[in-house]
């Protein structure tokens, strides 16, 4: 299992956040984390509307640790723009960039974009066509409905991998698992709240649609996206985590139409088959690993930890543990 680190760019907890979010990807592929995902949204609290950018800096401060976004807006984005900039990540990095394509939670690129809210659907499924031929070939012929025709053109430059590694990003929607799994994608799933395994039918639909399309297991593979946090003790982890944790989720809980987060809503979500995974690293080691089993079997963990207004020595202190504690015991756990 793959297990590394999602981030947002926030920039609440920090005077200098952009260095010191380079600072810490530049720390976990020291300490030996396997990814680092860079999200895109477009809010005064993040950092991360050109998510390429800051994986391109990372890439030149790091060596093995690979470099994904988390998710890529498609439904907003010009395909053959997307491909061009990670297949330039992938030049930059020697081969370690990645795509997790997905459709957003948030909605405020719609209208910055020009785009309808309604076709929100329709965009992503046209785009994420696109976007899989552009990797699967070097010359292309195309149309669709919501982009110019493409009359063989082109696409350059090519990355360094054969075949620039895409996952589909998802969170509870049956149709976006049978997608996935139809097109032979690897699957990353989103999970902010609830019990985890919930989403266990949903991932044997996803496996039946990808077994009935004809391709391989090996072929649909499954991560999971989780908030999270490790401190040297669950009580110091949580006595760091849970008042920003509170604040933050409120206050989107506000645009959504959530109720305010409750110690007792926040409690129930970091029991055992909870979402958020925190704790000392044995305990989040056991969660991953019990998480995993829930699934059945997952082939890559991130944490996001940007979450909760956490400073920068905290995240640096999360990301150590990750790395030379949490990583040893969950491989340990599953050999």
């Amino acid at each position: 299992m793959e297990i590394g680190v999602d981030s947002f760019a926030a920039k609440e907890s920090s005077k200098d956040p952009i260095a010191e979010l380079l600072e810490r990807i530049e720390y976990s592929d020291q300490v030996g984390l396997d990814v680092f995902g860079i999200g895109e949204h477009y809010r005064e609290e993040f950092l991360d509307s050109a998510p390429t950018l800051i994986l391109a800096a990372a890439a030149a401060r790091t060596k093995n640790i690979r470099l994904t976004s988390a998710v890529t807006v498609l439904s907003v984005s010009d395909p053959v723009r997307v491909f061009q900039n990670f297949a330039t990540l992938d030049l930059i990095s020697k081969g370690r960039a990645e795509i997790v394509a997905g459709r957003g939670s948030f909605t405020e690129s719609f209208p910055l974009f020009g785009f309808k809210l309604e076709d929100y659907d329709e965009l992503f499924a046209e785009k994420l066509e696109l976007l899989l031929e552009i990797r699967d070939k070097q010359k292309i012929t195309w149309r669709g409905k919501y982009r110019p025709a493409l009359v063989n053109q082109h696409i350059y430059p090519r990355p360094v991998q054969k075949q620039l590694p895409i996952w589909l990003g998802v969170g509870g929607t049956p149709a976006s698992f049978v997608r996935a799994g139809v097109l032979g994608l690897p699957l990353m799933i989103a999970v902010i709240g609830g019990a985890t395994a919930r989403f266990r039918p949903l991932v044997d639909l996803y496996r039946r649609a990808g077994k009935e399309a004809g391709h391989s297991p090996e072929k649909l593979k499954v991560g999971l996206h989780s908030l999270g946090y490790v401190s040297e003790s669950k009580d110091k982890a949580i006595e760091d985590y849970y008042e920003g944790y509170a604040k933050n989720f409120t206050k989107i809980g506000k645009e959504r139409g959530w109720p305010p987060v409750t110690r007792r809503h926040f409690e129930a979500q970091i029991e055992p088959s909870g979402s958020i995974v925190i704790g000392d690293p044995e305990e989040v080691a056991q969660k991953i690993v019990r998480h995993s089993k829930a699934l059945g079997g997952i082939s890559r963990f991130t944490f996001q930890l940007d979450n909760a207004g956490l400073s920068h020595h905290q995240l640096m202190n999360s990301i150590k543990l990750i790395g030379e504690e949490v990583i040893p015991l969950v491989k340990k756990e599953l050999s």
